[in-house]
């Protein structure tokens, strides 16, 4: 398997290749189909298994790659659930050391999952639209299953 792109720059999944075509498959749709090879070019620097992973929406791997345990998860959604929300209540609301907290603050805010905030004079933290998505798209695949 490798990571190729057609002239629109749309990238896909080598599956199989023959002398004049090749079979692609579309990481966000699964959709697969066949394609001239002169319309195709291999992506050098990004692994297929990164293509791959296209198939769940960014948010939900922004939120997947920013959480190490239930714990960050729980974390995350009680940012989420009572946002914004000052960093003395979460203090209060958490079973994490203050030091573990301020790490696993400053990574959500790496990942683009929440934000520094002013919270009645203090700082506090929001969850952002992309935390929110990520989020919902988790929770909603549950109520599914």
């Amino acid at each position: 398997m490798r990571t190729v792109r057609d002239e629109s720059g749309r990238r896909y999944l080598l599956l199989k290749q023959s002398s004049d075509s090749s079979r692609v498959r579309d990481p966000e749709t699964g959709e697969e189909r066949h394609v001239a090879n002169d319309r195709l070019e291999p992506v050098d620097g990004e692994s297929p298994l990164e293509t791959a992973s296209r198939a769940v929406p960014e948010p939900v791997r922004a939120v997947v790659g920013a959480v190490h345990d239930d714990r960050s998860l729980g974390l995350l959604l009680e940012i989420d659930a009572r946002s914004p929300v000052d960093v003395r209540t979460l203090m209060g609301a958490v079973d994490l050391c203050e030091s573990d907290l301020h790490g696993l603050l400053s990574e959500f805010r790496a990942a683009g999952l929440i934000a520094e905030t002013d919270v009645a004079g203090v700082r506090g933290y929001e969850t952002t639209e992309r935390g929110r998505a990520g989020l919902s798209a988790l929770v909603a695949a549950e109520d599914e299953g």
